[in-house]
């Protein structure tokens, strides 16, 4: 079966207030509850984006008007984290992303993704570079990365991408 599609019609809009109810659906499916473990973090995240989580930005990607999944990204110093390693914090910024229809999955709509929030970050003078830390055992994120144009920082323990 041919699963491939034309993935240009793909964009990236605000999250509002009405993908709450489909992002709380999301997240608790077993595809990304593998990978997303504390779910009631993230919905707590998303309802407070105009809050104390208002330096995240997020997104919902669609696909011909459907809403296939949900995208971030962040200024990594804004965050608090502290798995950058020694990569300088300040031009650093940090994404996520997930695909929460399972008709969608592996049809290129997350390497897709993937270019709209870089192009998105690259909308900030600051930016200077990606990086993300998807688990070792997520072989489908970190092969989405390493195509989508980052390469493996041995040294970090990351995938980093310089814009």
């Amino acid at each position: 079966m041919d699963r491939s599609v034309q993935v240009k019609g793909l964009r990236l809009r605000n999250f509002s207030d009405e993908d709450i109810i489909l992002f709380k659906n999301w997240v608790y499916l077993p595809h990304i509850l593998k990978w997303y473990h504390e779910p009631l973090e993230w919905i707590d995240e998303v309802e407070n984006r105009h809050h104390t989580d208002k330096w995240l930005h997020h997104y919902i990607a669609e696909y011909d008007t459907l809403p296939i999944g949900f995208c971030q990204y962040y200024e990594y110093s804004e965050g608090g984290e502290l798995w950058h390693g020694n990569i300088e914090v300040k031009g650093t910024y940090s994404i996520d992303y997930l695909i929460g229809e399972l008709n969608y999955l592996k049809r290129g709509f997350g390497k897709e993704m993937i270019k709209e929030l870089i192009g998105k970050v690259k909308g900030h003078d600051n930016a200077k570079r990606v990086i993300v830390q998807p688990e070792a055992e997520n072989a489908a994120s970190c092969n989405l990365l390493l195509s989508s144009g980052f390469r493996f920082d041995d040294e970090n323990g990351l995938y980093l991408i310089n814009l």
